[in-house]
């Protein structure tokens, strides 16, 4: 029988209030349970296929449980679905509060429009590509740090999976195509990702040539979100520091920005040839 053993990414962040109160709550009910139910950690740990450390860190409020984890306690202690019910919950806290926080506005987005001027916006990253930029910052993350917010990165990317639709507008530029990020291997997939996306019926995905020269989205990323009820929400590096707006006036700035940068960017189909190029260049 295999034994699952501790693994980077499912730590619980201190600074969570609310994430750390949820896992501390979800680990109590486990361990009232367990002796309850007469068994001790390490045979607990043996009939769920878990190390007994890793028992005593999820029980402890210390660790976030895998939905296996609950899925084999709920049957194991006879919960009746209680405990795998706790997933519901449990996967909202998995990720830093931060993502979270984004993930949940483009969950509910039904338009999503993103001007990227640095990187490839992490709606389009794939892990690998994910895993070298992050793991790139300065001072470094932790090893247990760059994979939560890999995986935090990924879990956005279900916006694509969504049902109905929404519709999806990027502008990238030319540069950071160009650069291989995590070597030659993990470009190329990153463009194929890209080339995917792009055909995409709700998607419409455009490249910025470096020879355009000056456009409205020098000073950095410009994001836009529309929601089914009229209201929306922008972000721009430049305009407005950084922070979340909705005010109409603001939003309308931002719109025309955006507007004038996909204007001077390629089209949809020119964007998707270019970096069919840049792939067979690789």
């Amino acid at each position: 029988m295999t034994v699952e053993t501790d693994e980077a990414g499912w730590e619980v962040d201190p600074d969570d209030e609310w994430g750390v109160a949820v896992i501390t709550t979800v680990g109590r009910q486990l361990k009232l349970r367990r002796e309850a139910a007469g068994m001790w950690a390490g045979d607990f740990g043996v009939a769920v296929g878990y190390g007994e450390d890793l028992v005593y860190k999820v029980e402890g409020g210390k660790r976030i449980p895998r939905q296996e984890y609950l899925d084999r306690a709920d049957e194991v202690l006879g919960a009746g679905g209680l405990l795998s019910a706790a997933w519901e919950d449990v996967k909202k806290v998995r990720y830093p509060k931060r993502v979270r926080e984004l993930g949940k506005l483009e969950g509910k987005a039904v338009e999503i429009a993103l001007y990227e001027c640095h990187i490839i916006p992490g709606l389009l990253q794939t892990r690998e590509h994910a895993r070298a930029v992050i793991g790139a910052a300065q001072p470094p993350y932790s090893p247990d740090d760059v994979e939560r917010m890999v995986a935090a990165r990924l879990a956005r990317q279900s916006v694509f999976a969504r049902s109905p639709a929404p519709a999806l507008s990027f502008v990238l530029e030319e540069g950071p195509l160009r650069r291989p990020i995590g070597g030659t291997m993990v470009w190329r997939a990153q463009l194929e990702r890209l080339l995917e996306v792009g055909r995409s019926h709700n998607v419409v995905l455009q490249v910025m040539r470096t020879g355009c020269g000056t456009h409205s989205g020098l000073d950095g990323r410009i994001e836009v979100l529309k929601f089914p009820d009229g209201t929306a929400v922008g972000r721009s590096d430049g305009a407005f520091s950084g922070r979340p707006i909705t005010e109409p006036r603001h939003l309308r700035i931002l719109e025309l920005r955006y507007g004038t940068i996909r204007a001077q960017a390629l089209s949809p189909e020119e964007s998707l040839a270019f970096i069919e190029e840049l792939l067979g260049e690789t």
